[in-house]
């Protein structure tokens, strides 16, 4: 009918998201298995923050914890070994408006896709990746992957692993224009979720290392991190992560750290004796390649044309 408003054209009514707009499949992981609290972590992220599900993005590789996507209702893409953040940048490149989360592995990015994960820092577009570290690769069944520790024993060393780990944390400091770097245990929800937060407030790439249990192959890798809270350095600072003292009062060993300290990040990422917990480095000053990928995201199709047609003509003879 002529002179009415028609569907298409009425106002959307505010919108209001809840847990469930964030749940997807239900999550496979092992029992006891660290990745479910990440998972809670992230979706009530989403629901505090108000994400809209369909300009949310949830990127991985392979791995136990690259199956994220598949229980995160909003858009996803389970990639390929070692290529979560080259999608991920790709997605960033074109659709700088969409919150994006990357799962992956120590496996999974620390070894295959090692060159992919320096040149995503060093790009550093807005996106939160979360570094799930349990010392091995468990989807594949046990074998030693590049932060394992010496003397675990796995299928591919069965005698025990002989070589020392590489530290994620400290290699990630040290590479070009990095500009934030962050570590948390996954047995604190609380500081999970807090460390997770501050990482999706940053204007940049947010590097974040979980220590995170395995109860099938490492179940006793961080047990005695688990069960004495003095193994524990909680990094304090006004521009830090702001964790609820009801989760974190149980840590007495507090250090104040200025995460605008490069040095310093790096001496703290270093300790084997501890495992610093909060924000290692932070710099929001520094370059974000999408304000550079993204330009003439918005041209038209006959834009486009005429700027071909006229780079064309430039060879004519």
């Amino acid at each position: 009918m002529f002179g009415l408003k028609t569907d298409w054209s009425l106002e959307t009514l505010p919108r209001y998201f809840t847990l469930e707009d964030y749940e997807g499949g239900t999550a496979r992981w092992c029992p006891g298995c660290g990745d479910h609290g990440v998972l809670s972590a992230v979706q009530k992220i989403c629901r505090d923050e108000q994400l809209v599900p369909e300009k949310t993005v949830c990127v991985s590789g392979i791995g136990c914890s690259s199956r994220f996507p598949h229980y995160m209702k909003t858009y996803g893409f389970h990639g390929l070994h070692g290529r979560a953040l080259p999608v991920a940048c790709g997605i960033k490149a074109r659709r700088p408006d969409l919150t994006i989360w990357v799962a992956t592995g120590d496996g999974d990015c620390c070894s295959i896709g090692a060159a992919h994960w320096v040149h995503a820092i060093r790009y550093n577009m807005d996106m939160v990746v979360m570094l799930f570290d349990n010392n091995v690769y468990g989807l594949t069944k046990n074998q030693t992957s590049p932060t394992s520790r010496p003397g675990l024993k796995t299928n591919t060393h069965p005698r025990g692993a002989v070589l020392p780990p590489l530290n994620p944390s400290e290699t990630t400091l040290g590479i070009a224009n990095v500009s934030f770097v962050a570590q948390t245990v996954d047995w604190n929800p609380v500081h999970v979720y807090a460390t997770l937060r501050r990482a999706y407030h940053h204007k940049g790439l947010s590097f974040v290392r979980i220590f995170q249990r395995c109860p099938q192959y490492t179940p006793r890798v961080f047990e005695d991190a688990q069960r004495d809270p003095s193994l524990i350095m909680l990094l304090e600072h006004e521009d830090g992560v702001r964790a609820d003292e009801a989760g974190t009062k149980i840590y007495k060993n507090r250090v104040a750290h200025d995460p605008r300290d490069l040095n310093k990040a790096r001496e703290l990422a270093a300790r084997e004796d501890v495992l610093p917990i909060g924000l290692l480095y932070c710099d929001p000053t520094r370059p974000r390649y999408e304000e550079f990928s993204s330009v003439g995201v918005d041209v038209t199709i006959e834009e486009k044309m005429q700027a071909l047609d006229k780079e064309i003509d430039r060879f004519a003879i």
